[in-house]
């Protein structure tokens, strides 16, 4: 284990926050010339920080602790009903793991998601530099799993980081004309399953936001463990 009191930690000016509106937000970051790498990458997870490209960070916000780090026990988890006839619906579709670099195909499909699905957010307009920034890096063992329909189209990209203890769900974009497929559920799913036949324990979710409900969904995925005051607790509701 790294001795984690010796690294050093920047902290952003407040800023306007993307997920509670009237709330101003903070983020700490672990600093850019810390030597990165897996091992550390995965002693932070487990206390909460997040990769964006080669940075980690977590929410530090003065006054506001909605933000809880959330993963999913993933040897417990039994896919719900609506789960079930979902991955059913998307049986067709085949995965395929390449390396997380930028592609044209890949990045297409990343600017078409970003412009009709968050054309109001931080990552709009979207940019191939921005792409490569965001989630790609250097220093972790970062994966994009490919799912494609019988005629090889590219529908949806989980963008996911292997870690010792668990699998890290960074990121999934995917065809938004595809809505009936529940795209993004699959791909969580899906690393659900691929967590448990790596004999691994977890999926990192990044935050569960109660007040939020693009963030609150999280919690239908059970058992979820949320950290709270330092520890990892089960969270056994989708109410709180």
């Amino acid at each position: 284990m790294s001795d984690l009191s010796e690294l050093r930690f920047f902290r952003t000016p407040a800023h306007p926050c993307s997920y509670l509106e009237g709330r101003q937000a903070a983020t700490l970051f672990v600093d850019p010339q810390t030597p990165l790498d897996a091992r550390l990458y995965g002693e932070l997870s487990r206390l909460g920080f997040r990769r964006s490209g080669d940075y980690l960070y977590r929410p530090h916000c003065e006054g506001c602790q909605a933000c809880i780090p959330a993963r999913v026990r993933v040897a417990d988890f039994r896919p719900r009903r609506r789960h079930r006839r979902l991955i059913k619906r998307n049986s067709d579709l085949s995965v395929s793991e390449e390396p997380a670099r930028y592609t044209r195909e890949i990045y297409r499909l990343y600017a078409r998601y970003i412009d009709q699905r968050h054309g109001d957010g931080d990552m709009f307009p979207p940019s191939e530099e921005q792409f490569t920034s965001f989630l790609t890096c250097d220093w972790a063992d970062t994966r994009f799993h490919c799912f494609r329909d019988l005629h090889e189209r590219l529908l949806a990209v989980a963008v996911t980081d292997h870690l010792d203890d668990g699998l890290s769900a960074v990121y999934t974009f995917f065809d938004p004309d595809q809505e009936a497929r529940g795209l993004g559920v699959n791909a969580l799913l899906w690393q659900i399953q691929a967590s448990r036949q790596l004999g691994l324990p977890y999926l990192y979710l990044g935050y569960w936001i109660r007040q939020c409900q693009k963030m609150s969904y999280k919690s239908q995925y059970q058992p979820l463990e949320l950290l709270r005051d330092g520890r990892w607790r089960l969270h056994t509701s989708d109410g709180g």
